[in-house]
């Protein structure tokens, strides 16, 4: 079922919750259901949860930064060209992710998620409206871009979903100054893959 923009998460506990329900009798869940769970209507929450994967030790399995990455270009994409929801091909959405997996990071990032939540609320407004969201939009973007290159450079994967985590989050909450953080953490990402590569 897909989620009204009402029932859309708003914090990153509602965001565990909502993927802890997904899936209850299958071993495998498909990204589909993953978007449908937390909201098709807006961007903030498929950033926040593309995020969360990508932090998680889900990262590890090969070639699922690339997909996240590239899902976030799809999706991220089609807010520069005006679309009040987005529209992701099915060959994307068809692929699945390990459900034990996802509900051992769930409860791992439990506690650290109401830390998180409690000094969220919205200031900086104009950091994620407007022309600020539009910039967000960007630098998420070219994180997207980035991602296959994760692959090969250790944790460069995790911290980059740390930043679109954050990113996503902002974006729900309206909160700019998490948006800030995020900026400064994506700095960390292209920076440990030149080191990588000089």
């Amino acid at each position: 079922m897909i989620t009204s923009p009402e029932d859309e998460p708003e914090n990153l506990e509602q965001l565990l919750e909502k993927l802890s329900e997904v899936g209850l009798e299958c071993d495998e869940i498909r990204i589909g259901d993953l978007l449908d769970a937390t909201g098709r209507r807006s961007f903030g929450p498929v950033v926040l949860l593309v995020g969360f994967i990508l932090v998680t030790p889900l990262s590890g399995i090969p070639g699922l930064p690339t997909l996240m990455g590239m899902l976030v270009l799809l999706t991220l994409g089609q807010i520069l060209f005006g679309r009040s929801h987005f529209w992701v091909p099915a060959w994307l959405t068809r692929r699945k992710v390990p459900r034990n997996s996802l509900l051992r990071a769930i409860d791992w990032l439990k506690p650290w998620a109401r830390k998180v939540d409690r000094p969220i609320r919205p200031r900086l407004v104009w950091m994620v409206k407007g022309p600020g969201l539009y910039a967000t939009v960007l630098v998420c973007m070219a994180i997207g871009l980035v991602m296959p290159a994760t692959e090969v450079v250790p944790f460069s994967a995790s911290i980059a979903g740390l930043a679109l985590c954050i990113y996503g989050l902002a974006m729900v909450s309206r909160d700019g100054l998490l948006a800030l953080v995020a900026w400064c953490i994506t700095v960390i990402v292209p920076w440990m893959l030149v080191n990588q590569w000089l």
